[in-house]
């Protein structure tokens, strides 16, 4: 299906994004977002793309299942619930919290361990929650502390120094760094530093779907089965309640699917039928129609995808708009592989 062969790095350069989305208030487009899209095959062919899929850019948070499985290759024991929280982009609830301890007492450590930036709940009742009982800012509550925690725990099996494992140059990162280029089939095109302050690796939007296919394919038993099946059985580990990219696995039978801040969203099936897409101005709101729109594309019954079309404009407290895919992200499916 894909070529053990690394291809270059993704130009970097100013993404030639086109329109994807369309703000629609009373028949008339009042706005539009920019943005990229693919879609790939079931042999690991770009079956549709618009935009630019090829320019280099960074994934954020959608490349943590490539991060996990980097771990797990390199001996990281974690199953179920607590791998699919090495993969997360958590909404700081106390069960997330508490599978974060959990993975650091494995590794015989405690949260003043952690090196991400300390932050409050990213889900907005839980946060406020904080706030109104006095809580500050944690780097146990920042929606990365379960990757954190798993890359602490990977250090501390194979021995590696831990105050500096963000640095892109410890034997964890460059480890992390060698299956993004494996599972991407291409190499890394710059090297910059996420949010949370792990080193973040620039790609194109064809090799991160390129990767969620690998993922999704990989036989049973292997460190990206284990990730992928972690995440799908446990889908509100690697976010939270009420989280649209939860609902988008549940929706979907076998579907594997993550987001990223700035727009950027990635799904599999386990055939090898995969999506990426990235939002040029970041809009949330904008992500998972055209990520429902692509994946209906991509051959997903539309009927499991109706509470993703997109958000409703109110006028007055009333409907009167919606945010829409654009007319070419219309569905023309594609057939499944062949058994």
């Amino acid at each position: 299906m894909y070529s053990s062969a690394l291809s270059e790095a993704p130009l970097v350069r100013e993404p030639r994004h086109a329109p994807v989305a369309h703000v629609v208030r009373g028949g008339i487009v009042e706005g539009v977002h920019h943005g990229s899209v693919v879609v790939l095959a079931a042999d690991g062919s770009p079956a549709f793309q618009l935009g630019d899929i090829e320019a280099a850019f960074y994934p954020r948070s959608a490349v943590k299942p490539v991060q996990a499985v980097a771990m797990v290759r390199a001996g990281l024991p974690l199953e179920g619930e607590l791998l699919s929280l090495a993969a997360a982009s958590h909404s700081g609830e106390e069960r997330h919290l508490a599978g974060a301890r959990r993975i650091l007492e494995l590794a015989g450590l405690t949260e003043d361990d952690l090196r991400n930036t300390p932050d409050l709940p990213f889900d907005p009742v839980v946060r406020d929650a904080w706030v109104r009982e006095g809580r500050m800012p944690s780097r146990l509550a920042q929606n990365c502390s379960g990757k954190h925690a798993a890359m602490l725990y990977t250090c501390r099996l194979n021995g590696w120094s831990l105050d500096d494992y963000l640095d892109p140059a410890h034997p964890l990162q460059q480890a992390v760094a060698e299956i993004v280029e494996d599972l991407t089939g291409q190499r890394i095109a710059r090297t910059s530093v996420d949010g949370c302050g792990a080193p973040l690796f620039a790609i194109s939007l064809h090799g991160l779907a390129r990767a969620a296919a690998r993922i999704t394919t990989a036989a049973p038993g292997t460190p990206e089965a284990r990730v992928a099946d972690a995440m799908r059985e446990h889908a509100e580990l690697a976010s939270g309640s009420g989280r649209d990219v939860a609902a988008l696995m549940r929706a979907v039978p076998g579907l594997l699917a993550k987001d990223g801040f700035e727009g950027v969203q990635v799904a599999a099936l386990p055939d090898g039928r995969a999506i990426a897409v990235k939002i040029a101005d970041g809009a949330n709101r904008a992500r998972i129609p055209v990520a429902a729109a692509a994946l209906a594309r991509a051959g997903v019954d539309p009927a499991r995808l109706t509470e993703f079309a997109g958000e409703v404009l109110l006028g007055g407290g009333e409907p009167v708009g919606q945010v829409r895919p654009v007319r070419a992200l219309a569905p023309q499916p594609l057939p499944a592989a062949r058994a």
